[in-house]
């Protein structure tokens, strides 16, 4: 029962040997000359999910700032 509770969680469980592994095994999968271009997508990718979290964020600060003004009565 204990055992359940405290089941450590995958990600907490991944050590430098096993990332050095998956390492190895993406090289030999996709080659020495097509993993910088994997990189250059990833950080591509990366960098559009940011603007995108960061848009929205913008976008609700601006609507919670929009109602907060219309809410207050004018003099």
């Amino acid at each position: 029962m204990l055992q359940l509770i405290f089941k450590p969680v995958l990600l907490g469980m991944i050590g430098t040997q096993e990332i050095i592994i998956i390492a190895i095994i993406i090289l030999l999968l996709f080659g020495g000359k097509k993993i910088p271009e994997l990189m250059r997508g990833l950080g591509k990718g990366v960098r559009e999910f940011q603007d995108a979290k960061t848009n929205v964020k913008r976008e609700i600060e601006d609507g919670i700032k929009e109602d907060g003004i219309k809410e207050k009565p004018t003099v």
